[in-house]
């Protein structure tokens, strides 16, 4: 009989029977992925808690190569192997196995992540800031547990290997140093806060709002529209002026009038300015002085402070105290000085 034909120790029968065992198991795990991810979804859909939508998220990343080997296992099961076959099946499906291991937990961890980081970014922006730099750690730690995991299960000893991992990264550690600083600036960014996503900062003459805080590098967005990249490094060494946490503005102006200015207005010029900054509600009036006798005027200093950090209230408060400066002047006829200069001539006898 055909199906009584012996192949590599099985008939043609078990032979059959195996492939018809690997592809119905094959056609059962794709029926069951596509049915469990519809139903996650749309209980994902009708709740407001997260776990259904990371079920959903994990078990849509399962591999269809994974439930292949999985169905093509269970169909050898039904064969008398030799030895090293089986040996050699085993693994295959190991090392799938715990790949895809790591596929769902990777999943897992990085959608929880990205929750995390979306729910804290109003709230907490330093936490967000936190999350890239956590992902990095996350995935290296995750990864190596799999691997490790894998080749323990393969038979490898893997006690000789962990002990050459921590020779070989020093040497590793020594050549990408540069790359390492700025892992570890990046580490320092986020645990120390100096600023966080969204935060107005300037470095030397570069000023711009944070958009991301990398692992290598931090962008920042221009106030003229373009990205600006900095080394996490670089970035760490340089001054850092954080507009982003400045709780009020100090303000500091100056004008000038005309040397033919009475001395009783120039006692009075102080008292104007100070109604001018009082009728003012988002500022608080600190001083105004006459401060020097300059070239071709009279000045005076003023300061104040702005109740607010943002730039555009500084300047419509700024405009107003000025406007309403240049009325009082005008109302006791008071002159600004601009540069002048007088030429005296002699006749000679």
């Amino acid at each position: 009989m055909l199906f009584e034909t012996v192949i590599a120790g099985n008939t043609l029968a078990t032979w059959g029977v195996a492939l018809a065992t690997a592809c119905v198991a094959s056609l059962v795990f794709l029926l069951v992925r596509r049915v469990a991810v519809g139903r996650l979804r749309a209980l994902a859909a009708r709740t407001s808690t997260n776990a259904d939508d990371v079920a959903a998220e994990v078990i849509e990343r399962t591999r269809t190569w994974f439930l292949l080997v999985a169905a093509a296992y269970l169909g050898a099961a039904t064969l008398a192997l030799p030895a090293e076959w089986s040996g050699r099946l085993r693994a295959v499906l190991v090392i799938a196995g715990f790949t895809q291991l790591g596929l769902w937990a990777s999943a897992a961890a990085r959608i929880l992540l990205d929750n995390y980081r979306r729910d804290k970014l109003e709230s907490d922006r330093g936490a967000a800031s936190m999350v890239g730099a956590l992902q990095f750690v996350v995935m290296v730690a995750l990864w190596s547990l799999v691997s490790l995991l894998a080749l323990s299960n393969l038979g490898v000893d893997i006690t000789a290997l962990v002990a050459g991992l921590g020779v070989g990264g020093i040497a590793v550690a020594l050549a990408v140093q540069n790359v390492l600083g700025d892992l570890f600036a990046s580490l320092a960014i986020v645990l120390d806060k100096p600023f966080v996503v969204g935060d107005f900062i300037a470095v030397d003459d570069k000023v711009g709002s944070v958009e991301h805080v990398g692992l290598k590098t931090t962008r920042v967005r221009s106030i003229s529209g373009e990205q600006l990249v900095f080394s996490n490094t670089d970035l760490l060494s340089a001054r850092i002026q954080n507009f982003g946490r400045m709780l009020e503005r100090r303000i500091v102006f100056s004008l000038g009038v005309t040397y033919a200015t009475p001395r009783g207005d120039l006692a009075r010029i102080p008292e104007l300015i100070e109604d001018a900054v009082h009728a003012e509600d988002s500022v608080r009036f600190d001083r105004s002085h006459l401060s020097g006798y300059g070239a071709f005027s009279i000045d005076f200093e003023t300061v104040y402070f702005v109740t607010s950090s943002d730039y555009r209230t500084y300047m419509d408060a700024q405009q107003r105290i000025l406007l309403r400066i240049h009325e009082a002047f005008e109302r006791h006829g008071i002159e600004f000085a601009f540069p002048t200069q007088t030429l005296f001539l002699a006749r000679a006898e």
